[in-house]
């Protein structure tokens, strides 16, 4: 089925292809491709640490509200321009990245999340993460087990998270604490995966261009429907051309049918689904990193899937995983360059009605 919008600007704009056919190829990598660990990390240097330093001294002289540091008020010189470019490799190149790493043991986990919310101030624009706003939010264990209807993954401690993509441009995770043991985390790329499924079975692929039902895990608008469809898989046509934006996140999927009046998963898109894990699964199309006190790692919420493994906690011992997460959205992508369902405008509904940390 084909459907199109009009842009802004009277454009028509494709946005399921009535031919499924392979997209953003340039950003199709595998393992063999990224083994170099330093291709994808921005390795911190003391001059950098010092103009952090310098930056955060500046933004608390500001504000006494990290939430209201803008990026002017975080001025980095000599990291901006790499900060760009690292922007430019994620929405445009492997989607990914890691920066290594701040120090947290001298700065505290405090300072530290300052400088993480600058750091993601060049990057983008923050979005709230849920229903209570949250905008800098904690990933580590909150007490909400695996099988709680309105549990959502940051909350969740010790179990492994399978492939899923987040609701923002860019997701930003910052290591506070990284546990006893495990807890690495795992990115897969999601167009190489899409394109496998387009080479092998394009009539499954073709599946996952139809709606898909969605649980809103309880952070429904009072009075409004508990669920919310959207396709695993959008092709956009803009002024840079054909786009693939990927949203997946299955656990969800499969969440919604507990809603009577959710629609019905068909047996197409079942298989569909499982065809489309088994290529995010193959550990050809997926790279780990161990995630160290003061790493940061960013992610392209259309290009990549991210997760985790199963980690171990010390609770006595004060050894408890603990990650401080950022949605941002990217101004590399422009109005003309999304679709409308993941235009600014409508992404945050009412989530956006309160401003807080977590």
């Amino acid at each position: 089925m084909t459907t199109t919008e009009t842009s802004t600007t009277g454009t028509p704009r494709t946005e399921t292809p009535g031919d499924v056919v392979e997209l953003e190829t340039h950003a199709d990598w595998r393992a063999s491709d990224i083994g170099n660990t330093d291709d994808w990390t921005l390795h911190l240097t003391d001059a950098h640490h010092s103009e952090l330093d310098a930056a955060l001294a500046h933004a608390r002289s500001v504000t006494d509200e990290v939430l209201d540091v803008t990026v002017d008020d975080f001025p980095l010189p000599s990291l901006a321009p790499l900060l760009a470019s690292l922007a430019e490799e994620l929405v445009n190149g492997r989607g990914f990245a890691r920066i290594a790493a701040l120090d947290v043991d001298r700065l505290g986990a405090e300072d530290a999340s300052w400088i993480y919310w600058g750091i993601g101030m060049h990057l983008g624009e923050p979005w709230p993460q849920n229903a209570k706003g949250h905008l800098l939010g904690d990933v580590k264990d909150q007490g909400k087990a695996p099988d709680d209807p309105t549990a959502r993954g940051n909350e969740i401690g010790g179990h492994p998270l399978g492939f899923h993509s987040d609701g923002s441009d860019l997701v930003g995770l910052m290591c506070i604490d990284n546990g006893v043991s495990g807890g690495e985390s795992l990115v897969a790329n999601a167009v190489g995966a899409y394109n496998a499924l387009v080479r092998t079975r394009p009539d499954l692929a073709a599946a996952l261009f139809d709606p898909l039902p969605y649980d809103f895990r309880g952070e429904q608008q009072p009075g409004s429907r508990p669920f919310y469809s959207v396709p695993a898989f959008t092709r956009h046509t803009g002024p840079t051309g054909d786009r693939l934006f990927v949203r997946y996140i299955r656990p969800f999927i499969q969440a919604s049918q507990r809603h009577d009046d959710a629609p019905r998963l068909t047996g197409v898109q079942v298989e569909a689904m499982d065809a489309y894990d088994a290529l995010i699964n193959d550990a050809d199309n997926q790279v780990e990193m161990a995630l160290r006190p003061g790493d940061i790692q960013f992610v392209n919420n259309y290009h990549v899937l991210h997760g985790r493994r199963r980690y171990v906690d010390d609770t006595d011992a004060g050894r408890v995983r603990w990650l401080k997460r950022l949605w941002l959205a990217t101004d590399i992508l422009g109005p003309d360059d999304r679709p409308d369902r993941f235009q600014r405008s409508g992404a945050m509904g009412h989530w956006g009605t309160h401003r807080t940390r977590a």
